[in-house]
């Protein structure tokens, strides 16, 4: 069987967004980058599938400049066999990557594809059921328990009243959740093992996608600062503050 991954480049979650002076987007001069975290997610539910004997290939796709072939490189040192970058330049927008990777997917014929359920810049939450709809697959997204049995695909999700189980036919598209694993990191072995894998670069127009973008960017805006809180004497003091202040009630 062979698996797909995508894996995204996106501002590390540890540091602190900062917003360009024009505020035309987000400032990544000098900014540490890394992988979305929602992919490291993906990449170790397909390196696990492979070390249990289930995957016999595990491809890791990403969509976006030559900047992102480090991030690529970080999944093949964590177990992916080989990486395709889709040069894109910018990275585009939902429908545009999965348009791309659907491209990818006809190309390579995958058994199972691996998506992070969101990725934290664009936070669109989109993509992989864009993916799904375009190569009429079955999906199941938000995954926080992952089975393969008897060549059907379990899926639990969790969902506002519990759990709810799936069973997907292969092909299928996963989008990943926070509770399916704990990624590992990549043994320093293993990361200079990756420089000699296969690394492919492709482009929209070997692939035969024409992007077009769908939504511009008008905007970004850092949020407001809090402001810092006070200490009341009493419980009626804070009824008072919450009536006058807070308007709360």
């Amino acid at each position: 069987m062979k698996v797909l991954v995508t894996v995204k480049r996106v501002i590390d979650y540890n540091v602190k967004v900062r917003v360009k002076p024009d505020q035309s987007d987000v400032d990544l001069a000098n900014v540490k980058m890394a992988m979305n975290p929602f992919c490291e997610i993906a990449v170790e539910a397909a390196v696990r599938l492979k070390e249990a004997g289930l995957a016999s290939e595990i491809v890791a796709v990403s969509v976006g400049p030559a900047a992102c072939q480090e991030q690529l490189r970080t999944a093949l040192a964590l177990g992916a066999d080989r990486g395709i970058q889709i040069d894109s330049g910018e990275a585009p927008d939902p429908l545009g990557v999965a348009k791309l990777l659907a491209a990818v997917v006809a190309a390579e014929k995958p058994d199972l594809v691996i998506l992070g359920k969101q990725s934290i810049d664009g936070d669109n939450n989109q993509t992989g059921q864009m993916l799904a709809a375009l190569l009429d697959w079955p999906q199941a997204t938000f995954a926080s328990a992952l089975a393969l049995e008897a060549g059907r695909l379990r899926v639990t999700r969790e969902i506002d009243g519990g759990l709810q189980s799936l069973e997907l036919n292969l092909p299928a598209i996963v989008t990943t959740d926070l509770r399916l694993n704990e990624p590992r990191y990549a043994s320093l072995p293993n990361i200079m093992k990756a420089k000699k894998k296969p690394l492919e670069v492709k482009s929209p127009v070997e692939l035969g996608v024409t992007l077009k973008a769908h939504t511009r960017l008008l905007k970004v805006e850092a949020p407001a600062e809090r402001q810092g809180g006070i200490k009341v004497g009493s419980v009626s003091e804070l009824v008072e503050k919450l009536k006058s202040e807070a308007k709360v009630i």
